[in-house]
C-alpha cells in the first residue's frame, strides 16, 4: 500500500513530465506504423497482384520479426553511425518501423486473398478496371482485416518503442529504465503503468476508427 501512495504522488507531482514522454512515445510509434501502413499496405497488393512474390516478400518479413528488439536496435546503432545518427530517434523509427511490416503486409495479403472469387468476377463483368475494382470493392471488404494488422502494429510497438530508450530516442522508456537504474519503484511502476494505459488507449481508438470505416453492410 506505502509503493501504490508514493507511485499516486509521484505521478502527480511529475505529471507534465511523465504526459511529454508519453506524448514523444505516440509520436515514435505513429512516425514507424504510418511509414508502414504507407509501405505495407502496397506491398500487400503487391503480392496478391503477383503471387510468386507472396512467400519471399512475407518470409523477410517473418525473420524481421522475429529478430530481438534489443538486438535490432543495436544493429541500427553501427548503420545509422555511418550518417551521424546512431543514437536517438532515426534508428529507433526504423526498427519499430521494420517490425510493424509483417502485421501490415499479412493482414492486407489474406484479407484481398479471401475475398470470394465470385465478387471479383462480378467485377469483371461490370466493366470494371483492376485499380476501380480495388477502389470501390475490394478494399472496402478488406478494411477490417487490414485494420486489424495496424492495429497489432500499433500494440507490438507501443512494447517495442520502450526499448528505444537504451539507444536515446526517449519515451515511457526512460522511466523504466531510470527506475532499474536508480532502484526507483515509482519510476518503474510508472513506467510500466503508461504503457499498459496508452496501448489499450489505442487498441480502443483504432478499434472505433476501424468500425467507422467499415462499411455497414459488412460491420
Amino acid at each position: 500500500m506505502e509503493t501504490l501512495e508514493q507511485t499516486v504522488a509521484y505521478i502527480w507531482h511529475n505529471l507534465p513530465f511523465i504526459l511529454g514522454l508519453t506524448q514523444r512515445h505516440l509520436i515514435l510509434v505513429g512516425i514507424a506504423v504510418g511509414l508502414a501502413v504507407i509501405l505495407g499496405v502496397p506491398l500487400g497488393l503487391l503480392i496478391v497482384r503477383f503471387k510468386a512474390l507472396a512467400t519471399p516478400v512475407l518470409s523477410v518479413a517473418t525473420f524481421l520479426l522475429t529478430i530481438p528488439s534489443i538486438a535490432l536496435f543495436g544493429l541500427m546503432i553501427p548503420l545509422f553511425s555511418l550518417i551521424n545518427q546512431g543514437i536517438g530517434v532515426v534508428p529507433a523509427i526504423t526498427a519499430a518501423f521494420l517490425y510493424s511490416l509483417l502485421p501490415i503486409v499479412r493482414n492486407t495479403h489474406t484479407a484481398l486473398t479471401g475475398i470470394d472469387p465470385g465478387l471479383r468476377e462480378a467485377g469483371k463483368g461490370m466493366g470494371l478496371s483492376f485499380w476501380q475494382q480495388l477502389k470501390w470493392v475490394e478494399l472496402p471488404l478488406a478494411v477490417p482485416v487490414i485494420f486489424g494488422g495496424i492495429r497489432t502494429a500499433v500494440i507490438l510497438n507501443i512494447s517495442v518503442m520502450t526499448i528505444a530508450a537504451v539507444i536515446g530516442a526517449g519515451g515511457l522508456g526512460t522511466l523504466i529504465l531510470q527506475g532499474i537504474s536508480q532502484s526507483d519503484v515509482r519510476q518503474l511502476i510508472t513506467g510500466a503503468l503508461m504503457v499498459s494505459v496508452l496501448a489499450i488507449f489505442m487498441d480502443w481508438l483504432l478499434l472505433t476508427l476501424q468500425r467507422v470505416l467499415t462499411p455497414k453492410g459488412i460491420r
